[in-house]
C-alpha cells in the first residue's frame, strides 16, 4: 500500500470515530496522529499530555509548542505513576502499570468531554518489540489508528515531513524510567540524575542519546556515526559532568544507540 493510500485510510478511520482524545506525548507518532485528527475532526479532537517526573521537561515544552502549531485543543495533567508501588519496583511489565494509570485518567477526561474514543500513536513497528503497555490498551479499549492504517515508523516520518510537522526527524522518545534496568527501584532522585546527564550531553550537540543507569555506572548510548564527535576534550567534559552527578564510572556502549536495549536481558 502506498503512503498516500495509508494516509487516506488513516483519515477514514478517524472520520468514522467522529470524535477522539489523542494520547499525546509530542513525539513523532502522536504528533502526526494529532495533526491528522485535527485535520479530519477539527473541534471534535482533543490532545492530552501526561506530565510527570518520568517525562523530561524539555519534551513537555516541545509538545505544547507543537500542539499550538497544529491548532488542536491541548490539555496537560500531572500523572502520579511513582505513587504506584508496582511501578516503582520496576518489574518487566512496568509499562502496564504506567499505561493503566494514564488510560484511567484519560478515560475520565474522555467522558467529561463526551468524546467517542481514546487513540494513541502506536505503529506497526511497535508490534515487534516487548510492549506490556498493550495490555492496558486492551483493558481501556484504546485504539491505534496509525497501526490500523498499516503505518510504519518510516511512513510516519515521511508523512510528517510532507505535512510540515517539525517532529518529522525528532529522535524517538522514551520515558526516563526506561533508562533503569528491570528490578532497579525507580526514584525521583535517579530520574533527576538521568535527566541532568542527558541534558548535559544534549548541550554538547548530541541530539539522539540515552544514558542508561547501572548504579555507579553510566552507560551512554549514541548513534555510531556520533562516535567521531568525541574528542579527548569532550570526553573529559562528559566524564567530569557525569561524575559530578554521582556516577563513579562513565562508559560508552560500543553497540551504539538502540531502542529498548534494557529488554535485551529478557528471554
Amino acid at each position: 500500500m502506498t503512503l498516500d493510500a495509508k494516509y487516506a485510510k488513516l483519515k477514514d478511520i478517524l472520520s468514522s470515530m467522529n470524535s477522539v482524545l489523542v494520547a499525546y506525548s509530542g513525539g513523532v507518532d502522536s504528533a502526526l496522529l494529532a495533526k491528522v485528527a485535527f485535520e479530519t475532526l477539527g473541534a471534535k479532537s482533543l490532545a492530552v499530555t501526561a506530565s510527570s517526573e518520568t517525562y523530561p521537561e524539555r519534551e513537555l515544552k516541545e509538545a505544547i509548542a507543537t500542539a499550538k502549531a497544529i491548532g488542536i485543543s491541548h490539555s496537560v495533567f500531572h500523572s502520579n505513576e511513582l505513587l504506584d508501588p508496582n511501578f516503582k519496583k520496576n518489574p518487566k511489565d512496568r509499562c502496564y502499570y504506567c499505561k493503566s494509570e494514564l488510560f484511567a485518567k484519560l478515560t475520565e477526561i474522555q467522558e467529561k468531554n463526551g468524546l467517542n474514543f481514546i487513540v494513541d500513536g502506536a505503529n506497526i513497528d511497535d508490534l515487534k518489540d516487548f510492549r506490556p503497555g498493550h495490555r492496558a490498551k486492551e483493558k481501556f479499549s484504546v485504539r491505534s489508528p496509525l497501526q490500523e492504517a498499516g503505518m510504519t515508523k518510516e511512513d510516519i516520518r515521511l508523512l510528517s515531513k510532507e505535512l510540515g510537522l517539525p517532529t518529522w526527524n525528532k529522535p524517538s522518545l522514551a520515558c526516563l524510567s526506561s533508562r533503569l534496568p528491570y528490578g532497579e527501584e525507580i526514584t525521583l532522585e535517579k530520574l533527576r540524575v538521568i535527566d541532568l546527564a542527558e541534558n548535559a550531553l544534549q548541550k554538547l550537540g548530541f541530539n539522539e542519546l540515552r544514558v542508561r543507569y547501572h548504579k555507579e555506572i553510566a552507560r551512554i548510548e549514541l548513534p555510531r556515526q556520533d562516535f567521531t564527535k568525541l574528542s579527548d576534550e569532550m570526553i573529559d567534559q562528559i566524564v567530569n559532568q557525569l561524575k559530578d552527578l554521582g556516577f563513579t564510572y562513565v562508559t560508552l556502549d560500543l553497540q551504539g544507540l538502540r531502542s529498548g536495549s534494557m529488554n535485551e536481558v529478557l528471554k
